[in-house]
Parts: structure tokens; sequence; C-alpha cells
């Protein structure tokens, strides 16, 4: 019988992108809502802020990853054509260097050297790529997954706010927007906090407490600057 195991590494790159840009649209599109609706605008200039908040944030975010994790993917490329050149031009150090590491890890210099010549016979790139470069297939940079993801996760975080901006009256929206976005944050905090097996409460009330900062300084924003404009 077969033994199965259920891990969530593979989920590491898009998750942390899908968490950070739901935190990101629903902390900015909230943030810009409340600190407009401070100001004491009328409906029209709250709207346009909320979905323009959400298409340039969106967009925002996409390009960042993107660019981001396509340095990371060229880094990658580059590691390994040059632990490929090195193996077609000292293969025997490259295995003596591979056998160095698996002594390290606790195997004998004997069993460490079989090791290591077994392995490189089967896949010399790859066994060098994850035991020397660290790298495996489900760490590997996906500029384009991440782009995606998280364009759409800043989308979907940044709904709930819009939504309420063509649902209710600017006099009671700040107030409102601030609330439900807190609530829905210290949930998306939590069902991160648990995907990934980490400390629930901690993550929970970490993302909470920076959105109630960043909407309470725009609404200050508001306040002050508003009767100015």
């Amino acid at each position: 019988m077969r033994h199965h195991e259920y891990h969530r590494s593979d989920r590491i790159g898009w998750l942390r992108a899908a968490v950070l840009g739901a935190n990101d649209g629903l902390i900015s599109t909230s943030s810009l809502v409340v600190g407009v609706a401070a100001a004491q605008a009328t409906r029209d200039p709250i709207v346009v802020a909320a979905l323009a908040g959400l298409v340039a944030g969106a967009l925002s975010m996409a390009a960042g990853e993107y660019v981001s994790v396509s340095s990371q993917a060229d880094t990658e490329r580059a590691d390994l054509e040059r632990e490929r050149h090195e193996l077609a031009t000292s293969a025997e150090l490259e295995r003596d260097e591979l056998a160095g590491i698996y002594v390290r890890r606790g195997l004998t210099p004997e069993l460490a050297g079989q090791v290591a010549t077994q392995l490189m016979a089967h896949d010399a790139l790859g066994a060098h790529a994850r035991d020397e470069l660290g790298l495996s297939e489900i760490t590997r940079a996906r500029p384009l997954q991440a782009a995606v993801a998280s364009a759409a996760s800043f989308a979907t975080g940044a709904i709930p706010p819009v939504l309420l901006t063509l649902a209710l009256r600017p006099t009671i929206l700040g107030p409102v927007v601030a609330a439900s976005s807190l609530i829905l944050l210290a949930v998306l905090g939590a069902t991160a906090a648990r995907l990934g097996r980490a400390p629930l409460l901690a993550a929970t009330v970490r993302v909470t407490f920076w959105g109630a900062v960043a909407m309470g300084c725009t609404a200050l924003v508001g306040r002050l600057f508003g009767s100015v404009l």
C-alpha cells in the first residue's frame, strides 16, 4: 500500500501572491473610499476613486509581480546554465562537490560518493540544482502565474468596498466600509494562516491592525484637507 503525503510547499508561490494581492486590494481600495468619504465628497468622486483604485492597483500588482518574479527566474536560469557548463567541463569536481554536500548532511564519505555518482548518472543537472542550488520544480519562479494571481486577487479584494460605494449613501459609507473591511481582513488573515499552517491569531491581528492604520491615516488626510480642496 502506497503512503500518500499532503504538503503545502507547492502553494508557496501563488499563495504568497494571492494573499498579498487580496490584502492590498482590500486595504488600499477601502482606504481610498474612507479617505475621500471623510472629505465630505459626493457619491461620484468616491465611486471614481474606488474604481480607479481597483483598476490601477490590479495592473500595478500584476506588473510589479511579473517583473520581480521574472528577475528571480532569470537568476535561476543563469545559475542552471553556469552549473551545466561546470558539469560539462569538470564533472569529477562537481561529483566531489555533490558528495561533500551529502557528507555535511550526515552520510559517510563512501556512501556520499556512491549517492553522488548514481544521482549524477541519472540526472546530473537536476541533482546539483536541487542539492547545491536549492532549486526544485515546486519552488521554481513562474512570472506569468504570479502576475495573474496578483491581479485577480487584488481585484477580488477591492470588489467589496467598490460594491459598498455603489450601494450606500456617502454619509454612512466611511464607517461601514471601514468596519466591513476590518472583518474581511481578519477572515483573510485567518484563512491564509490556516492554508499555510501558520499561527492563526498572530496572522489575523497583524493584517487587521495594519489595515486599521491605513484607513485611519487616509481618513485623517481626507478630514484635514478635504475642506481646503
